[in-house]
């Protein structure tokens, strides 16, 4: 059997921006009150229709965890590793701050923490992960938007659900592989 490789299926027409995925992360992983500080958002798409018929669409995001990652090539101390399950990490003892990998990531899912002094962003809350739970943005989503799982087991949530269903990621044209996929 192949090693697991962890993604996220993201079914946005289930989203209603409750911002539920975002307070959870920021609790669970001690994200520091700020602007620009998070570990996944939801993007607010504009509204479609003519009134009274109108609807509006949201779309969640974070890491991507992407297989080709541009933010551990520019990594000049090599702080941002991925681990073999797939999972990108930033080792914060090895990261100068020097935030190249900001610069480099085309999802903007990093951002400096200056608490501890590195640059952070979402880690599929692995340490919930390993210990064989489910990342904070998941459990609590009351609309069940994201599914998490091992796309390498073919009986798994996301690999059923990418087999009856057709999806895309996002930025095909970087070349990054991300294991975010969005069902269309």
């Amino acid at each position: 059997m192949k090693n697991k490789r962890y993604a996220i299926v993201l079914d946005t027409k289930r989203c209603i921006d409750c911002k539920a995925c975002t307070v959870a992360c920021k609790a669970e992983n001690d994200v520091p009150v700020g602007r620009d500080n998070y570990r996944n958002w939801v993007d607010e798409e504009k509204l479609r229709g003519t009134y009274p018929n109108l609807g509006q669409s949201f779309t969640p995001s974070q890491c991507q965890h992407c297989a080709n990652p541009p933010c551990a090539h520019v990594c000049p101390t090599k702080a941002t590793v991925v681990s073999p399950d797939g999972i990108v990490h930033v080792i914060a003892d090895k990261c100068i701050g020097c935030k190249y990998c900001q610069t480099a990531c085309p999802y903007n899912a990093r951002y400096y923490n200056e608490v501890i002094a590195a640059v952070d962003k979402c880690t599929f809350c692995s340490h919930r992960v390993y210990a064989g739970g489910m990342p904070a943005c998941v459990e609590t989503c009351p609309t069940k938007v994201r599914v998490f799982g091992d796309i390498n087991d073919p009986n798994s949530e996301v690999s059923r659900l990418l087999a009856k269903n057709p999806s895309r990621v996002l930025k095909v044209a970087q070349g990054t592989k991300p294991h975010l996929f969005y069902l269309t």
